[in-house]
């Protein structure tokens, strides 16, 4: 209840201030507002802008076409245009390369064959924090801020530090710098109880601004199966309800401040408070699948700097993170030891970050990028016995040059960054790229090293656990070193106003991974693991057949292609087609096998057709996703691949000067594809769709 007053409270202030807005356009104060530029113009112009401004791949502002390590971008139009609302969506409805697997201890996200421990998520550049069993809560991205998706393929160590090995994904924000007070409401709704509501309200004026959002976000549990397989039979089902898909309701309320005295300074601090509860079905005793207790999540998020702009090519930037997450279980069901409401704490981070960047123009057609941050981590995890912190220093530099050779320009990049861990001491990463440019004609080579620090928790953990019974223990490991990559890419583009066609192929070769060992019991090791936890019972130790630590065992190999295009046929229709061919393996001892949830083939495809009629604009999006098998180790079998495609229209109107309106409807996976397979202990999943779904959205904007 507390969390929709939250909604209530701040919903019912956008809408008095939409009030005021609407009686200020009929009054003589108001009366300039209709000779005013309208800021949301998508009903009488659209545009399909293929060159972009990013910052990821080169650390600085500059157009896709000249930078000199291939970057991937989604723009907030292009991810509203097919009727997403969620980061999850997003990423993998657009992003071939890139999979997920929602689960209560969050998304199982992959990247180029790798996983999420080994992909670096920042907002505006700043890591997002939180750790939940090697994934980020991505829950915590503020969709109603999104301006822009970066993703950055392979290492990019020498810039962005530990965990940069599989890529880079960049959340950039959007500040809107025109005076102006705005409203905006954005409503979608679709089956299985998703519901996502987001409101906003923004304030410019003289240089100062605020901007205010809040998103709540919930989905229902559901499963496309109604029966598992009994144990130890490979023919026998009987009942359950666990689902494939686990509910959740969230919130996220977020305020920034901005301001800019004059045109060389610009200040901002902001706070992002997120909660997050999972819904599942609760413990029968005549059906399976429920569980006792639900996953609580909590996080804050506290930010601010400043960007100094010396000249147009001079600047300093200042930024500093403190970000705190925690998440336990919270009990809805009585049991033995805890009564319905109890709460149990897991897992309790806390991350600062401070960097200080200078992008400067030292050098004719170059721009030198020099800068040092510091990070410290904390971990407190009751169940794993972990009160840890631990710190890194680093200091990086980057110098990209042009020169003109004969009608072609040649840009190469070199950098390196130091750091220092507390644990492991010095660490070297270096970068270079090399671009050759002539015309609609770019030809990339680039080479970077990557590496990841061991997280306190495969450091620390003394991990003891019972579920359903059976006792669960894992052990850290302080002799752990630090896994280290080395990235080699090839890339030919074709970039023109109306048509954008790039082939990349890669090598990602990652040395001293960081796995979790099973290890077999005999009777001296169950004697030994009593000892260490005296709460382990005998019989408890009895049934154990393993317990598990984590080593520097393997060696991984990924090879990739990636073939991106994108084509304006008219002013009003694009088409956009990714693919990305990944052969992703790892090596224990002497013997190779696929690597965890890879995935072989895949392919995204979105055709997009915009027409204005005076106040009205008609857009329709269809877009699928197609991939192959994904492979599980072990003795869970592999998931069958799919194909899900997806129509959405949305509907623009300019009612008044002031306001604009823009219902949206839509189907989400048109041919009703579903994964019916019964579960079972040796059954994983790639397609987690409940099936065919109506989609129906709304949003409306009130501004001055």
């Amino acid at each position: 209840m507390r969390r929709h007053n939250i909604f209530n409270k701040v919903y019912g202030k956008l809408l008095g201030l939409s009030f005021i807005i609407y009686h200020l356009s009929f009054s003589p104060a108001g009366a300039q507002i209709h000779r005013m530029e309208r800021v949301d113009s998508s009903a009488v112009d659209r545009s399909y802008n293929l060159n972009p401004v990013v910052v990821t791949g080169s650390g600085h502002h500059q157009r896709l076409k000249s930078t000199a390590t291939p970057v991937h971008v989604l723009t907030a139009r292009d991810i509203s245009e097919q009727g997403i609302t969620t980061f999850d969506d997003a990423i993998v409805r657009m992003m071939p390369q890139v999979s997920m697997a929602p689960s209560s201890m969050g998304s199982f996200l992959r990247m180029n064959g790798l996983g999420g421990k080994y992909i670096l998520i920042l907002i505006n550049g700043q890591k997002l924090s939180g750790d939940i069993s090697n994934n980020v809560d991505l829950q915590r991205i503020n969709m109603a801020r999104v301006k822009r998706i970066e993703v950055l393929d392979g290492a990019a160590s020498s810039l962005y530090g530990s965990d940069a090995i599989a890529g880079v994904i960049n959340i950039i924000t959007d500040q809107p710098t025109q005076q102006m007070v705005s409203a905006e409401s954005n409503t979608t709704v679709s089956g299985e109880g998703k519901l996502t509501e987001g409101v906003t309200l923004d304030v410019y004026k003289n240089g100062f601004g605020s901007y205010t959002s809040y998103i709540y976000d919930r989905a229902d549990s559901y499963h496309t199966y109604n029966e598992e397989l009994v144990k130890g039979s490979d023919t026998e089902t009987q009942p359950t309800m666990a689902p494939l898909f686990t509910g959740y309701r969230s919130d996220l309320l977020a305020q920034k401040f901005t301001y800019s005295p004059n045109q060389h300074l610009a200040m901002n601090a902001g706070l992002d408070y997120s909660y997050k509860m999972t819904d599942r079905p609760e413990t029968r005793d005549d059906i399976t699948g429920g569980t006792d207790y639900e996953m609580r999540y909590k996080g804050l998020r506290l930010t601010s700097g400043l960007v100094y702009k010396f000249d147009a090519r001079n600047s300093l930037q200042v930024d500093y993170t403190i970000d705190r997450f925690r998440y336990g279980k919270e009990y809805d069901v009585a049991t033995k030891t805890y009564a319905v409401g109890d709460y149990v704490q897991s897992k309790k981070q806390r991350t600062i970050e401070l960097q200080v960047k200078a992008v400067l123009g030292l050098l004719p057609q170059g721009t030198t990028i020099v800068g040092n941050d510091w990070r410290l981590e904390k971990l407190i995890a009751t169940s794993g016995n972990i009160n840890q912190e631990t710190y890194i220093l680093g200091y990086f530099a980057q110098h990209e040059q042009s020169f003109r050779a004969g009608a072609s320009t040649i840009t190469a990049t070199v950098g390196a960054r130091y750091d220092y861990h507390k644990n492991f001491g010095n660490h070297f990463t270096p970068k270079a790229t090399l671009m050759l440019s002539s015309g609609a004609l770019n030809l990339r080579a680039t080479y970077s090293s990557g590496f990841r620090a061991p997280g306190l928790d495969e450091l620390y953990y003394h991990y003891f656990s019972v579920n359903r019974g059976k006792a669960q223990i894992s052990f850290g490991n302080q002799q752990l070193k630090p896994e280290k990559s080395h990235y080699l890419a090839l890339n030919a583009e074709w970039r023109t106003q109306d048509v954008a066609l790039s082939v990349t192929g890669y090598l990602n070769s990652v040395n001293d991974m960081v796995v979790k060992q099973n290890n077999d019991l005999d009777d001296d090791g169950r004697q030994m693991l009593q000892r260490e936890f005296p709460e382990l019972t005998a019989e408890q130790a009895a049934k154990m057949v393993s317990y598990a630590n984590y080593q520097n065992s393997d060696k991984g190999d990924v090879k990739g292609l990636q073939v991106n295009a994108s084509v304006n046929i008219t002013r009003d229709l694009n088409l956009t087609a990714n693919y990305a061919y990944t052969y992703a393996r790892s090596k224990t001892s002497d013997e190779w096998s696929l690597l965890e949830r890879s995935i072989r083939n895949a392919a995204t495809v979105a055709l997009n057709y915009h027409h204005a009629w005076r106040r009205y604009g008609l857009n329709v999006n269809l877009s699928g996703r197609l991939q192959s098998k994904t492979y599980y180790t072990g003795s869970y079998e592999d998931a069958p691949g799919y194909g899900v495609w997806n129509l959405h229209t949305r509907h623009s109107f300019d009612v008044l000067p002031w306001a604009f309106v823009e219902p949206g409807i839509g189907v989400d996976n048109i041919f009703d594809r579903t994964d019916r397979r019964p579960d079972s202990s040796t059954r994983k999943y790639a397609l987690y769709s409940p099936g065919r779904m109506l989609v129906v959205s709304l949003k409306l904007r009130l501004k001055n």
